[in-house]
């Protein structure tokens, strides 16, 4: 049976889109409202599309276009490498050209921090391959901590081939790790003129600071070493040279392919000595194991012929970075090895200062050579309580000036010292360059002290006292100086009060050229001496080495005539009257020993000064050591090691 339904007009209704239904029934979409839509949908996303390419096209002439000068540079700066070339260390030689300093190549495994994640793992995996001892794992430690630019650091230097060969073939584990050639310093001597020379150390933040202070920095690109003391420091200039430069093509890798450009670096350079090397040889193997110093100066350049400092160090332990334990031990040593004893060490000159003395009182008219004194042993200021005694109890009985020098009569120096007054003892013996730096061509020198009223006034805000004045006239009281200055003032008094500035280094040498500049020996200044006065202590100095004389007995059958004047200063203070008894005495406390002297007398040829710090008597300390250096340059003759006592020499100074 057929079903009817009944239709009702109007259920569906037409529309431009389709049909929707009526209440909750479905209704069809507005097609055509929807493809509106649509079309600006796409529209929208079709501008931004194109606006974005847009951008892109303008990004692109941007760089290619505007910046491409900038970015050609930057890629080629990935394909090429501009690495420094370090040029040569000038060489050091002594003036009859021995090389005392100079250059050689070695293979040091370096690492670069930056490059390398954890450094340990590296290291240990190097040691696989290649021995590494705890020391230098501790200096790699350490050169770490100092340099913040993260460039490579050495952990291993001069490597043997068989380890070259070792770690080429394992190379490929260890990226951010080479081999590099590297050119290092060396002395050859070792402790010899270790003082004159200095070493090269690592180039420290506080060296970069200065060379960029200086704008002298980009000369050490490349470099990691630098003069720090002596020679090697003061020259620095002179010897480092020019840094090169070449230009290495590298694959994505950063392996080098070629070389596109290279400019050769200069080499510094040569620093030709005054120095005898021999001599200075000689000198220090007679010192021994004593402390002290000695300075010999040619008295007509003022060519410093030889410089001891004792005891010396190895500068070849500075050149890659000393280790903590020897730099302890350097450094906290009783001897103080790194004092350089010569140009830094002060000391009362004793009964060295006694011909200055003498001068002084025949210059300024206060002595006349046949003005005689008794000495009964003491002198006496202003009463009995004020005694101030001479080295030998009982005197020296009728002393003159030329006596006085000969056997060192202290009572006749507190008397002449009291007529001249301190002041009077400042403005003459300073033209000898006591209390001021001689201006050695060397970095530390000490300035010594010769006292006046005014000094004290300044340090002290005291004072003179006529006492004071009575201490300095026998090098004693305030009256401080160094063996430089000393060797400077004899050397003067030897040359008849012609001054040449002390200098070590003769000539420079241009390594390109090979010519020599040379280090004029001109006088900076000329005082007057009137030449009987002159002779008449220079007469005495040549008597004090004769029988009668205090360094008789090191002067013993001589062949050259010498002048010299032993001394012997304090270290602590005696009391009054009191006796110095030098077993009693510990060693560190015993006095000093001193020798100064020239020779050949009627021609100088040399002028020294030594001291031996707690040698005792200067005629049996300290000249011995002059003996064995003036036979040695004079005669060619190979020293003996001096005597301890001096059998025939005068006791005291």
């Amino acid at each position: 049976m057929l079903l009817r339904l009944p239709l009702k007009i109007g259920l569906f209704r037409g529309s431009r889109t389709g049909f929707r239904p009526r209440g909750r029934g479905v209704e069809m979409r507005d097609l055509v409202r929807d493809l509106q839509r649509f079309q600006l949908r796409l529209a929208i996303c079709g501008g931004g599309v194109l606006f974005a390419f847009f951008v892109l096209l303008l990004r692109f002439v941007y760089l290619q276009v505007v910046q491409h000068e900038y970015y050609l540079t930057l890629a080629e700066n990935n394909r090429i490498s501009v690495l420094p070339v370090i040029p040569n260390r000038g060489l050091i030689l002594d003036r009859n050209g021995v090389v005392i300093a100079h250059n050689y190549s070695a293979y040091t495994l370096e690492i670069t921090p930056k490059e390398v994640g954890a450094i340990e793992p590296v290291i240990d995996a190097l040691a696989e391959i290649i021995d590494i001892q705890p020391k230098d794992r501790k200096r790699f430690r350490k050169l770490l901590e100092e340099r913040h630019d993260l460039d490579s650091l050495p952990i291993r230097t001069r490597l043997t081939d068989e380890e070259v060969a070792r770690f080429a073939v394992n190379r490929y584990r260890f990226p951010g790790v080479q081999i590099n050639a590297r050119l290092f310093r060396h002395y050859p001597n070792g402790e010899l003129a270790s003082h004159v020379l200095g070493y090269i150390g690592r180039i420290s933040d506080r060296d970069k600071e200065a060379l960029e202070k200086k704008g002298i920095a980009a000369n050490y690109s490349g470099s990691d070493y630098i003069g720090k003391v002596g020679l090697e420091e003061k020259y620095e200039k002179e010897l480092h040279g020019v840094t090169g430069f070449e230009q290495v093509e590298t694959d994505a890798g950063g392996r080098a392919v070629r070389t596109l450009r290279r400019i050769l670096p200069v080499s510094g350079n040569n620093l030709h000595l005054a120095l005898d090397v021999r001599l200075q040889e000689v000198a220090e193997r007679v010192f021994g194991n004593r402390r002290g110093a000695l300075v010999a100066i040619e008295p007509s350049t003022g060519g410093v012929l030889a410089l001891v400092s004792r005891p010396g160090f190895d500068p070849n332990q500075f050149v890659e970075g000393i280790d903590p334990q020897n730099w302890e031990v350097l450094n906290t040593a009783s001897d103080k090895p790194l004092n350089n004893r010569a140009l830094q060490g002060v000391y009362p000159p004793g009964s060295t200062f006694k011909p200055f003395m003498a001068l002084a009182g025949l210059e300024l008219g206060k002595r006349s050579p046949q003005y005689t004194i008794y000495d009964p042993g003491y002198f006496i200021l202003g009463g009995a309580a004020h005694r101030f005694r001479d080295w030998k109890q009982g005197g020296h009985g009728m002393v003159d000036l030329h006596r006085s020098i000969v056997i060192s009569c202290d009572t006749y120096y507190y008397g002449l010292a009291q007529d001249l007054g301190i002041d009077s003892i400042h403005q003459f013996i300073g033209q000898f360059g006591f209390g001021k730096r001689t201006g050695i061509d060397i970095s530390g020198e000490s300035g010594g002290l010769l006292p006046s009223q005014e000094w004290k006034q300044k340090r002290f805000g005291q004072k003179w006292f006529g006492g004071d004045t009575i201490s300095v006239g026998i090098g004693q009281g305030y009256n401080l100086a160094t063996p430089m200055q000393l060797a400077f003032a004899t050397a003067i008094l030897a040359n008849s009060g012609v001054v040449y500035r002390p200098h070590l280094v003769r000539q420079i040498e241009d390594s390109q050229s090979g010519d020599r500049r040379t280090i004029e020996a001109e006088p900076f200044t000329t005082f007057t001496i009137k030449n009987d006065n002159l002779t008449r202590v220079r007469d005495a100095m040549i008597d004090v080495n004769k029988p009668g004389g205090t360094a008789a007995g090191a002067f013993s059958g001589a062949p050259y005539a010498v002048a010299g004047k032993t001394g012997t200063a304090q270290v602590i203070a005696m009391k009054q009257n009191e006796k110095y008894d030098e077993s009693k005495v510990a060693e560190q406390h015993r006095d000093h020993a001193l020798y100064i002297a020239y020779a050949p007398a009627d021609a100088p040829r040399i002028a020294l000064a030594i001291l031996v710090e707690n040698g005792g008597h200067g005629g049996s300390a300290a000249a011995p050591i002059a003996r064995a250096v003036f036979d040695f340059l004079l005669l060619g003759k190979e020293p003996k090691m001096p005597k301890e006592e001096g059998k025939e020499d005068v006791e005291g100074d």
